[in-house]
């Protein structure tokens, strides 16, 4: 359990800024200084499996909560009932990726220059191992992504089957699909290879997959886009700015958006659509390409990553109908016209958060920095006033306040990605982050079909009528 207990020390001393470096340091050395992310895992392993069966033993028959009539047809929310090691969601304090906020990720994750976002590499070598790594082991990391980042032409051709005009989400789920093909878990399994080391091929299939994603999420952008002359990978750039390049910005600015970006959409515990989609479709042994396909399938929905590209196009009709220079009393005239045709306003509330998402925060904080003037990210500020009062007059809402969504396309709209329909391919590249770490510690800590247990509603009645007597 070190891995742990660094986190915590590391949190406990992030509040006080002046011994910051120090907790850093103090966490960085009491890792390994191994640059091998492979053989980091290897040595963590067996303590977590010790600790997950001590924690079954002693303690697997302790109640967690209590399930209710409005839980079982409401969507399961708020029934606990899922391990997920990576991060965990605070409905006042938002994510925390392996007990860091993502202001602590901001401060202590190595960045491509001092001072600036974090590396996504740096989130993945945090979500697998715990640790905060050194820049050394951020950069071993990004040479073994990129040395896994060659896509097999069949996974083009199969891409090209589809209609250009085909919704990217479609695109992009059929070049995962296809890059299944080169399955290290399938072949393994296929050899009997024993379920102490499932992990093993898991790890290289998620790395790759991981490192794949860019060049297919790429390929589809500049199929539909940019009729289709692809960018070669820069073997200068890191997982971020490399993205970045693929899709064909060379912009530092640019650069530095796509590795905040990916950094706050990796992960958001997992009980939201994609991760547990993709955790359900792995239980049953399915690799991480299968797993994770069938977790885009879920973002693609308009209640989870679609709404990213929602929130630009209802933006835009804002701007076509009102003009840039919009006040507040028109904007709430719109917005309770919105509300008024039956329709919700997209970017705000969410199904855990009760305030402001952080991922939202963080965002407002890098436009304040590099794009104060943009006409759309003024008008997102003037939404943050607007819109929560009048979502919290209507009494209906949970969490009138905005969410990732509600900014992240301005800023990509700012840099000249300006094509909403293929937003959710940039989230689903994100989200191979957190899915493929939990993926890897699915198996390491051989955790078991998942198989809930289902009931109609005449069983339902049946249960609260005896209830009742």
């Amino acid at each position: 359990m070190a891995f742990f207990r660094t986190v915590t020390k590391l949190r406990s001393r992030l509040g006080q800024p002046s011994s910051l470096r120090d907790s850093v340091r103090c966490l960085q050395t009491q890792a390994s200084s191994d640059l091998d992310l492979h053989s980091q895992l290897k040595e963590l392993i067996p303590e977590q499996q010790e600790r997950l069966k001590k924690l079954k033993k002693e303690h697997g028959k302790v109640q967690l909560g209590t399930i209710t009539v409005d839980m079982v047809i409401g969507g399961m929310r708020g029934m606990t009932g899922l391990l997920w090691e990576t991060s965990l969601l605070d409905p006042d304090e938002g994510i925390r990726f392996r007990g860091l906020s993502i202001p602590e990720c901001q401060k202590v994750l190595p960045g491509a220059t001092p001072g600036g976002e974090p590396l996504p590499e740096g989130l993945l070598w945090l979500l697998l191992t715990g640790k905060v790594p050194s820049k050394e082991q951020v950069d071993a990391l990004s040479s073994e992504l990129r040395s896994h980042a060659k896509v097999p032409d069949y996974v083009f051709k199969a891409i090209d089957a589809l209609p250009v005009g085909a919704h990217p989400m479609t695109q992009f789920t059929t070049g995962v699909m296809a890059l299944q093909v080169q399955s290290e878990f399938q072949k393994a399994y296929d050899k009997g290879i024993p379920k102490s080391r499932y992990w093993e091929p898991t790890y290289e299939d998620s790395l790759s997959l991981i490192a794949q994603l860019p060049v297919v999420a790429s390929y589809v952008y500049r199929r539909i886009y940019k009729g289709g002359r692809m960018i070669p990978v820069d073997d200068s750039l890191d997982y971020g700015g490399n993205f970045a390049h693929l899709l064909g910005f060379d912009d530092h600015k640019m650069q530095e958006l796509m590795r905040l970006y990916v950094t706050i959409h990796s992960d958001h515990e997992g009980g939201n659509v994609s991760a547990h989609t993709g955790h359900l479709v792995a239980s049953a042994l399915s690799d991480p390409f299968l797993s994770f396909a069938a977790a885009l399938n879920g973002l693609a929905g308009p209640l989870h990553g679609l709404a990213n590209q929602e929130v630009l196009l209802w933006i835009k009709s804002v701007v076509d109908e009102c003009g840039e220079n919009i006040t507040k009393d028109q904007l709430k005239d719109y917005v309770w016209k919105t509300l008024n045709s039956g329709k919700v306003v997209p970017g705000f509330g969410h199904g855990v958060l009760r305030k402001t998402d952080p991922r939202y925060t963080c965002q407002r904080e890098f436009a304040l920095k590099h794009l104060p003037d943009d006409p759309l990210f003024q008008l997102v500020s003037k939404l943050y006033d607007v819109v929560p009062p009048i979502l919290t007059e209507l009494g209906k809402v949970k969490n009138p306040w905005p969410n990732v969504d509600a900014h992240s396309g301005v800023l990509l709209n700012h840099f000249g990605l300006t094509e909403a329909r293929y937003f959710t391919v940039l989230f689903g590249v994100s989200r191979s982050i957190g899915i493929g770490s939990q993926l890897i510690w699915d198996r390491a800590l051989g955790l078991p079909l998942e198989r809930p247990k289902s009931v109609t509603m005449e069983s339902l009645e049946s249960f609260c009528k005896k209830a009742a007597s």
